[in-house]
């Protein structure tokens, strides 16, 4: 296969996948965080912006 077919099929792909995410994700993240804080402040537990900020990149990492 020729580079280039190659690179265009990726950057094809690139752009597919990116644009598929963008419409199917149900809502934004700064609103799943604010979500994810009150549902935690009411069971109890006390935490920060930036524990959340912490929680949601160490969550991200698990996955890949």
């Amino acid at each position: 296969m020729k580079a280039l077919t190659l690179i265009s099929a990726f950057l094809g792909g690139a752009i597919v996948g990116c644009s598929a995410a963008l419409l199917f994700a149900p809502e934004k993240g700064e609103d799943v965080r604010t979500k994810l804080c009150n549902i935690l402040k009411k069971k109890g537990i006390k935490i920060s912006d930036k524990e959340v900020d912490a929680l949601v990149a160490e969550l991200a990492g698990a996955e890949e």
